[in-house]
């Protein structure tokens, strides 16, 4: 057996006008995420973790903010494509651990559906995605208020070395 892994790092500023989106799941509050597509910073976090993982480059390649097919786009749609790359590198994933950074809002609630969401498009079983969640007490960025960032790391398996 032989394993790959791979990091992903992702913030983006609060907006207006948006809906809040973290690990496919809409969480209440006032502010969404700025982003071209819904800007789930979970989501894109793993998202370059797994294509780190598979050697390949990161998001903003291969779905680039200029391109109007991924405008307002679920990241969830955008993971499905991803897990294709994943599969056609002769890969499967094995685990994913997140961390969410961010003052507010509290996110413990939404994590189990956020875990069920993740999973499921990764083909794994929910013990094999962990998300956490913490603040940064006050300080930068995220403790301002400003904003939501996400690290992630992501194990695979190479089933069909290439």
């Amino acid at each position: 057996m032989s394993c790959r892994v791979g990091l992903g790092f992702d913030a983006h500023s609060f907006a207006e006008g948006r809906r809040l989106v973290l690990g496919g799941v809409q969480i209440p509050h006032p502010l969404g995420l700025a982003g071209h597509s819904d800007a789930d910073v979970l989501v894109h976090a793993v998202m370059d973790a797994l294509l780190g993982a598979c050697g390949e480059r990161d998001i903003g390649v291969r779905f680039p903010d200029s391109d109007p097919t991924f405008r307002d786009i679920s990241s969830l749609v955008l993971l499905e494509e991803v897990m294709g790359v994943v599969s056609e590198r002769g890969c499967r994933v094995l685990n994913v651990d997140c961390v969410l950074v961010a003052q507010e809002p509290r996110l413990s609630p939404y994590i189990e559906d956020m875990r069920k969401r993740l999973a499921f498009v990764l083909r794994v079983p929910e013990n094999r995605v962990g998300i956490k969640a913490t603040t940064t007490e006050g300080m930068g960025f995220t403790g301002r208020g400003e904003g939501i960032a996400a690290m992630a790391v992501a194990l695979v398996e190479e089933v069909n070395s290439l």
